[in-house]
């Protein structure tokens, strides 16, 4: 027979009152632990009458749902639009540093699930690689290239801090691959202790004899082997989601689109908190290492 709960109260105070460990009350009255003890903690202050009494009340009625504020969801959609369609985690972090509201992210997908259609991206049954680590900055760094129709977008990311270096091309050769190489080094990443790239060809010949100007080893990720292109992976699915978009390109609008390109990456590097940064941008996340390596 199912014993209700004013009748365990009771019988709780009175196996207390007779010495028995809290855990030994809790196993016998299928109880957690912490449920016991917050009783026992209710009987001492109120007595056993008054606390029965105050449980009583406290579970009459329904509970109110929390309510949130109008305007907070109006927040909220905005920074889904204004800060690339960005995920809960980021959008918490705006909220808090821009209106001083701190709301979880599940309450926040709520709030974006009133207004648009949420969907998750993670597809089983993929053939998966090694994921490479880097326990420092210029460890690892990946490179690919992304078709925009008559258009290549060679990319590059620094795995530890997450830093990205683009270059637009109307082709896609190798000689394309040891320009962006030599300028992606250059501007950023001076040197490497591995550099990871596909198999493609934009990779090999002019590319892949310079490499050790830039690199101590020359990593080709194997095919078909998802998680080993991961980080560049994932930057490439922001770069098109968050700027390119899937728009197929002629040659003469590289003009332009270099324009906005310029002006995603410095979002990207100044306000784009990154998961992997623990929402810290790349360029703060390399400020505040460097710092602490002082």
């Amino acid at each position: 027979m199912e014993v209700n709960q004013i009748t365990k109260i009771t019988i709780c105070q009175e196996l207390f009152e007779a010495g028995i460990p809290k855990t030994h009350i809790a196993e016998k009255l299928l109880l957690n632990r912490e449920t016991v003890r917050i009783w026992i903690k209710g009987i001492e202050s109120l007595g056993l009458s008054g606390f029965t009494e105050s449980y009583l009340n406290s579970k009459k009625g329904e509970r109110q749902k929390g309510k949130i504020d109008p305007q907070v969801k109006k927040w909220i959609w905005d920074l889904r639009e204004s800060e690339r369609d960005c995920c809960a985690q980021k959008i918490g972090k705006f909220l808090l540093d821009r209106y001083k509201v701190k709301l979880s992210p599940v309450t926040i997908y709520k709030v974006l699930s009133e207004k648009y259609q949420l969907r998750s991206k993670w597809k089983k049954n993929q053939i998966r690689g090694h994921v490479p680590h880097a326990s420092g900055p210029r460890e690892v760094v990946q490179m690919d290239s992304v078709d925009f129709g008559e258009v290549f977008a060679f990319t590059g990311v620094d795995i530890y801090t997450k830093e990205v270096e683009v270059r637009l091309f109307p082709s896609l050769t190798a000689g394309d691959g040891l320009n962006f190489l030599t300028s992606s080094f250059e501007k950023r990443y001076k040197h490497t202790n591995i550099l990871q790239t596909d198999g493609g060809s934009e990779f090999k010949a002019e590319f892949g004899q310079n490499a050790y100007k830039f690199a101590d080893r020359l990593r080709r990720a194997r095919p078909y082997k998802k998680n080993e292109q991961s980080f560049i992976e994932s930057f490439n699915r922001s770069l098109r989601k968050e700027c390119l978009g899937w728009i197929k390109y002629k040659p003469n609008q590289i003009t332009d689109l270099n324009q906005e390109l310029e002006k995603y990456l410095l979002w990207y590097h100044e306000v784009r908190p990154h998961m992997g940064l623990n929402l810290k941008t790349p360029n703060q996340f390399m400020k505040d290492y460097l710092v602490a390596d002082i």
